[in-house]
């Protein structure tokens, strides 16, 4: 079974805990992995993207000469696709981008996501997180006794308001709950803390 370095809230290390190996042991997929990013990656995107068709330009309900006789190419609107200011042909329309892969692939991909981490030995877990108040200087004395200086991503069990505002204005930390986990934001940060308790619920989910 994988075994990572188990902290206090001060820094200090006060043991090893053991990981369940069908969650945080196996070989990752790189394959299914990437297949999630790019799906989460086209959720994200908004598709708000609009062009007007030649019904829906300004103007051009008048022939602009008449059929024949003239000895230019014969013409029945001046919105038409080929003129200057017309209507785009085939251009983008509001649409949804977001798709969904089987539950068993998401799954694999999120316990990939997680023993590359492991692997790598770039997750921590803590034995707690809690603040009385939220203060971005307490946040940022975890960090330091952690000595993480780059990206890192904090799950906890469950929200905690202090713990989410106190990080909140903290460059490249991003803090979410063991239900909200996912690839794409395990994949995107450097470092990955877990409370204890997260660990726990993970485990329940996804052994």
């Amino acid at each position: 079974m994988p075994k990572v370095s188990l902290f206090n809230q001060g820094g200090s290390q006060v043991g090893e805990i053991e990981l369940n190996e069908s969650v945080f042991g196996i070989e990752p997929n790189q394959h299914v992995l990437f297949e999630a990013i790019v799906m989460q990656r086209a959720s994200l995107r908004q598709g708000t993207h609009k062009v007007k068709v030649r019904s829906e330009v300004r103007g051009g309900g008048r022939k602009p000469w008449r059929q024949k006789g003239t000895g230019r190419a014969r013409q029945g609107s001046i919105r038409s696709p080929q003129w200057r200011g017309g209507g785009i042909v085939f251009g983008p329309t509001p649409r949804s981008y977001s798709y969904k892969l089987p539950k068993k692939v998401r799954r694999l991909a999120i316990k990939s996501a997680l023993s590359t981490k492991v692997l790598e030995e770039k997750m921590l877990v803590l034995e707690s997180l809690a603040f009385d108040a939220p203060k971005t200087r307490d946040f940022k004395a975890v960090l330091g006794g952690l000595s993480v200086d780059k990206k890192a991503l904090i799950v906890t069990a469950d929200l905690d308001e202090n713990v989410a505002l106190s990080a909140r204005n903290i460059p490249g930390v991003t803090v979410v709950t063991a239900d909200g986990i996912n690839v794409l934001d395990v994949v995107n940060h450097d470092k990955l803390i877990m409370t204890k308790a997260a660990v726990e619920k993970v485990e329940e989910v996804l052994a």
